[in-house]
């Protein structure tokens, strides 16, 4: 039996075979990145209209660009740290400024975004540890006086949803303060190929099964084939997380990534929603503009924010 595919989604799929993209895999990652990244920037157009301003985000030595998305300029805001997606290789507050700007017109909150160093260059932890310095930085008063930093939840999507709950397992571990909860936008927890998902969904959907081999491979580096815990969050000790939103496009090969952390947060105790999603593909909040039940997952993830800030 064929999978449904959305309406909205299965016009935007016939976009992209038209174009007839090309093998990231293949490229130098110079030229690789650039043309990902200039592909999901042309996704921005008709994104809210309302203020952000660049932040030099400073860690340890290292500045990071970092962004502030604000609704209400002037007015203490609580704030969400946005960790993005595109395979730990790929991506930028560039890529994700409509998404941002979206959860932050959904929310009402600020949304605060920022590049962490991407791989192969730089493998695991470091994409991590600069997640962990950019969420210290915005909880420190850096983002200025129109940000409550003590009303504060993370979002992420794909590698950057696995980023903001290995954050958050680290930063439990530390003895440090949790968000009040987090939403996780169809993430991959674990480098596990052979999954149902995978079979169903691996080819024909815009992200590949060996795609994915490939970011988790540049992600783990030599690690690749014994990961630590917080490399993949889903074999790690979920206790005592902040309530959690997961949800999922019900044509993602990852769509049992996102169904295996659900039973493993259950089997934990912490609280959370699941949405899955019919009829959509790995990667689509950029494409809400164009796909309703797109910006239908940021408006649900928005409210399980705001309903806990």
């Amino acid at each position: 039996m064929s999978a449904f595919v959305d309406p909205q989604m299965a016009r935007i799929l016939a976009g992209f075979a038209a174009a007839q993209g090309v093998d990231f895999k293949t490229l130098p990652i110079a030229e690789a990145r650039a043309s990902a990244d200039a592909g999901s920037i042309a996704w921005n157009e008709g994104a809210p209209d309302l203020p952000a301003r660049d932040i030099a985000v400073r860690i340890d030595g290292t500045s990071l660009r970092g962004r502030l998305y604000h609704p209400k300029p002037g007015t203490a805001l609580p704030v969400i740290v946005y960790v993005h997606g595109g395979g730990w290789t790929f991506g930028s507050v560039d890529t994700h400024d409509g998404t941002m700007r979206t959860l932050a017109a959904a929310s009402g909150c600020a949304v605060f975004g920022f590049d962490y160093r991407l791989a192969p260059e730089h493998p695991y932890p470091i994409p991590l540890e600069d997640t962990l310095g950019a969420i210290a930085f915005g909880l420190s008063g850096e983002l200025g006086s129109d940000v409550d930093a003590r009303r504060w939840a993370l979002a992420g999507d794909s590698a950057g949803a696995t980023l903001a709950l290995a954050a958050m397992i680290h930063r439990r571990d530390a003895g440090l303060a949790l968000p009040a909860t987090a939403a996780l936008f169809y993430g991959c927890y674990a480098p596990d190929f052979e999954t149902g998902s995978h079979a169903r969904f691996g080819e024909g959907y815009i992200l590949t099964t060996a795609n994915m081999r490939w970011y988790w491979r540049n992600y783990l580096g030599a690690a690749f084939d014994a990961p630590p815990a917080l490399a993949a969050p889903l074999h790690a000790d979920l206790r005592g997380l902040p309530p959690l939103y997961l949800t999922v496009g019900g044509l993602d090969p990852l769509v049992d990534d996102t169904i295996r952390l659900a039973d493993r947060l259950a089997a934990a105790g912490v609280a959370f929603r699941h949405d899955h999603v019919p009829g959509v593909i790995h990667g689509c909040l950029r494409m809400s503009r164009k796909l309703a039940p797109a910006q239908a997952m940021i408006d649900a993830g928005a409210a399980y924010i705001t309903e806990r800030l």
